[in-house]
């Protein structure tokens, strides 16, 4: 049975979505979201940059499930980090996902005119046309300054999260302000050999389960909503089956001993990171 977080304004959020990052192929990513709402996701969450907002919504139109069942995700990218920006691609996503609201719209970065936009998201979400708000890849100091400048808190901060690497810090500072964490990459894109690694297969043959599905699981104990991606109906499948297990004190700390502290997919702290995603346009 999927479990359910409440975010810091009342609405309730799966605790467990599918991600649809890198699936541009319209048709591709229509059939994967209609194979992820067939295996039970109902949280969805894609991007403005993901370029993909279309065949997401085609296929919640197509699935026959009321719109209410789903909660949906997306974010504002860096091109329109600013207040006049942000709120032309709030109505943009609107429009491409085909929907009224829009359950959680998040900053996908915290670079450019970051307070600009807030500022139009906090409007929106007012209006009614997103029923929370919040951020993306906001370390500790980033997410603390945010939350000490904006009116509505943020009820999300989506950042890395898996076992090798696991910020702490970051958790500790989101719930010292009411923000939940959501983890983009639980399954750390594959890296550390994370689908065979000795420490999480081990423990997962205790319960029947794969190492993905015990680092998933370990996740959604420290409270973390988890959003894994695929594209195969198996793999779905495994990922969602989650929640008929429990890992045990001992479990989690083995997992704790596997975290280096830092990310090796990307690196926020690189001036030449920061200029490329200023260079990254998805639209004219």
């Amino acid at each position: 049975m999927m479990n359910y977080v409440t975010l810091n304004n009342g609405v309730k959020m799966p605790q467990e979505g599918f991600g649809v990052f890198q699936i541009p192929d319209q048709e591709v990513c229509k059939r994967s979201v209609l194979d992820a709402i067939a295996s039970g996701y109902r949280l969805i969450d894609t991007a403005a940059a993901y370029m993909n907002e279309k065949a997401v919504g085609a296929a919640i139109r197509e699935c026959g499930l009321p719109r209410k069942e789903f909660f949906i995700t997306t974010k504002l990218w860096v091109q329109d980090a600013s207040y006049e920006a942000a709120r032309k691609a709030i109505r943009t996503s609107l429009d491409k996902l085909g929907t009224e609201y829009i359950d959680l719209y998040l900053l996908h970065q915290p670079v450019g005119d970051v307070i600009g936009a807030y500022r139009a998201m906090e409007e929106a979400y007012r209006e009614g046309r997103l029923r929370a708000i919040g951020v993306c890849n906001c370390y500790p100091e980033v997410l603390t300054d945010i939350c000490e400048t904006v009116d509505v808190i943020p009820a999300v901060d989506q950042v890395e999260l898996h076992p090798f690497f696991q910020q702490t810090k970051a958790l500790e500072v989101m719930e010292k302000y009411g923000v939940r964490p959501e983890a983009w990459g639980p399954l750390a894109e594959g890296k550390h050999g994370i689908f065979t690694h000795p420490v999480l297969a081990g423990i997962g043959e205790k319960y029947g389960k794969s190492a993905a599905q015990t680092a998933l699981r370990w996740n959604v104990q420290r409270g973390v909503t988890v959003i894994p991606k695929s594209t195969h109906r198996e793999r779905m499948e495994q990922n969602i089956d989650i929640w008929d297990f429990e890992l045990s004190g001992e479990d989690m700390e083995a997992i704790a001993d596997l975290d280096i502290g830092h990310s090796e997919i990307v690196n926020h702290y690189d001036p030449a990171f920061i200029k490329m995603l200023h260079g990254v346009k998805i639209h004219d």
